[in-house]
């Protein structure tokens, strides 16, 4: 999955905390203290009509301010002093939220007078494993309407895995008469009516962006409903909307944006009609292609050339799409191959005979995802060409975990030797090994993202049988730039020592079928200073574990824990000692006869919040 980068959390909910009053600062000496007997009348009067003191320093202070745009920084500075939190507060127009029920709407309007950007994130990542039952939560209704009533200048709304509905998108709509952009990832509860609101009401609309969202099919012509005449569109991104679109009207539109850069088409546009557009767009420098596959062709009709297509893009330096590929034709892409930064062949089941001619042209490629359908063979062609190559991600085509996959560690490691800049990688496998791993860390000290995911369960180094822990011991050791660890395999409580000991930068981690017992969690959660998102399923990770966390826990974003051996009481414990922080539980039977299976916690969700437990709550989550 996309995933996105805004994983530098600037924790806004910690810094609405703080009361400015509460602030220790040394105040001026009074007007009223005797020194003011020494003061001339004249001296007075020139002394009433002089600016406050506190008020020229945050005059000052709001211009050095709006140059600050660092969120760290900001949050570091809004907690020096109760005039600098005033002051900070008053010139921030970017808010970051990396969980919706962390504060509520109007804690956030309260604080913030001029935001006009808004960043919001709803569902933990688990929700895309459908480890997340339906209707949780996450609604965007109470932002848009507090946002309506305190922000009517905001221009731009970017939500990842929120519940979005029609009616929102409506109100934003009407709410916003300067909005800018729009950007919905894995968002669901809308459809193509809320889409069409915004693409007619938005006048000054420069992004709108549906990315790997639920999109409903209303029935509605929605790319119809853009206004006529010359649009400020940017980017438009609608790959993930699942239902046929009117190319007249995107045609048109297309023609009518003469700023567009980026333009990524669903599966329903074909490749002749993906040819049109790309002479009608030919400064784009973000391509999605949709289908790739032609219409079929009349005898006698001759076949545009889709090369040349491509040759006139000379800016384009993003490829994606793919969806439904006729092999013959990919070579089209092949003029465009020595300038693009990044390839994106996730949607494509190609082999390496297809990627190998393909690939050799791409010197340039700095982020390149694909399918596993590449084998190893593939992979040593990327590292043999790809030496920019910043990051990497490979999908499984199936995945079943009983698969046999095509790609093992030869590939891996070939990559490791190839891609010496590597600083991201995401690989999906059947079989790895602790030599593999550790020569990654050698050859790629500057990852700051390791994710390995070894499918099939408890799966040791294929080649010594041992576990995988000396390999992700590599890793952690090796890289010191690594701020977020998945692991997996075959793995002991020492694989875990190791994190602890050394991923002292590690903010995200995640583990699933791992451990041996509650020291695992104890080393991560008492070695691990900085880590803030700690994602844990199908591990042997109980009470005791749970409790070494406390004195973490009120600096952490989340915890989830699901199929673990966590306890109803345990997890009551922990939300009666810890305030402010809440504890959701859901999964279990409470109606089950059978006193362990009505205390056994399926999944536990646990988070800090200002404003206590959320309003919203369905009825088979309880709140502790």
């Amino acid at each position: 999955m996309r995933e996105d980068n805004l994983e530098m959390s600037e924790n806004v909910e910690r810094y609405l905390q703080l009361d400015p009053r509460s602030a220790a600062i040394s105040q001026p000496p009074s007007s009223s203290s005797s020194a003011a007997a020494f003061v001339s009348p004249a001296n007075k009067s020139r002394n009433c009509n002089s600016p406050c003191p506190d008020h020229v320093l945050e005059n000052v202070l709001e211009n050095v301010l709006q140059f600050l745009t660092s969120k760290c920084d900001r949050n570091a500075v809004s907690l020096v002093c109760k005039s600098w939190w005033r002051v900070e507060a008053q010139t921030r127009f970017e808010v970051f939220i990396g969980n919706c029920y962390s504060l509520s709407p109007d804690r956030l309007t309260h604080r913030f007078k001029r935001v006009r950007s808004l960043v919001l994130k709803g569902k933990p990542r688990f929700a895309d494993f459908n480890l997340m039952p339906p209707n949780w939560g996450a609604q965007f209704a109470p932002w848009v309407a507090a946002t309506a009533k305190a922000y009517p200048w905001l221009e731009k709304v970017h939500l990842k895995r929120m519940f979005v509905t029609d009616d929102d998108l409506a109100l934003l709509a009407e709410s916003f008469p300067g909005f800018k952009e729009l950007t919905l990832v894995c968002c669901e509860g809308f459809g193509t009516s809320g889409i069409a609101i915004v693409a007619n009401k938005c006048r000054q609309l420069k992004v709108l962006d549906l990315i790997e969202s639920e999109v409903t099919d209303g029935e509605v012509d929605w790319i119809s409903c853009f206004p006529e005449g010359e649009t400020q569109l940017k980017s438009l991104s609608f790959d993930c909307v699942d239902s046929s679109i009117n190319f007249k009207a995107l045609e048109g539109l297309v023609v009518r944006s003469p700023f567009l850069e980026k333009l990524r088409t669903n599966r329903f546009v074909s490749l002749d009609e993906l040819h049109r557009l790309m002479v009608r767009a030919p400064q784009l420098t973000s391509l999605g292609t949709g289908s790739f596959s032609p219409e079929d062709v009349s005898q006698g009709e001759q076949e545009p050339d889709y090369a040349a297509a491509f040759r006139a893009c000379k800016s384009l330096v993003c490829l994606s799409g793919f969806k439904e590929f006729t092999p013959e034709y990919l070579p089209a892409i092949s003029p465009v191959c020595a300038n693009l930064t990044s390839l994106n062949f996730s949607y494509a089941n190609i082999s390496p005979d297809m990627l190998k001619p393909i690939i050799r042209n791409c010197h340039n490629i700095r982020v390149f995802w694909a399918l596993d359908s590449i084998c190893d063979e593939g992979l040593q062609a990327v590292a043999a060409t790809c030496k920019e190559l910043r990051e990497l991600r490979v999908f499984p085509f199936d995945p079943r975990e009983d698969s046999e996959g095509p790609i093992s560690e030869v590939g891996f490691q070939a990559i490791s030797e190839g891609c010496r800049k590597l600083e991201s990688i995401l690989y999906f496998c059947q079989r790895m090994t602790n030599g593999a791993l550790t020569a990654m860390s050698e050859n790629c000290p500057d990852l700051t993202v390791f994710r390995l995911c070894i499918m099939g369960r408890h799966r040791p180094d294929h080649v010594t049988g041992k576990p995988m822990d000396e390999g992700f011991g590599a890793i952690v050791k090796n890289c010191k730039k690594l701020t977020r660890l998945a692991v997996s395999g075959l793995l002991t409580d020492e694989a875990f020592s190791y994190i602890g000991e050394y991923g002292k930068l590690i903010r995200t981690l995640t583990v699933g079928f791992a451990g041996d017992s509650d020291m695992a969690l104890r080393y991560v959660l008492e070695g691990c200073p900085k880590l803030q998102k700690l994602e844990i399923r199908d591990s042997p990770f109980g009470d005791v574990g749970l409790r070494s966390g406390m004195h973490r826990y009120y600096n952490m974003r989340f915890l989830w824990m699901s199929s673990c051996t966590l306890s109803r009481g345990g997890c009551r414990d922990v939300a009666h000692d810890l305030s402010n922080v809440v504890v959701e539980v859901f999964g279990s039977d409470d109606d089950d006869d059978d006193d362990f299976t009505r205390d056994y916690v399926e999944t536990l969700y646990m988070y800090r919040s200002l404003d206590g437990p959320r309003k919203d709550a369905p009825k088979f989550v309880t709140i502790l």
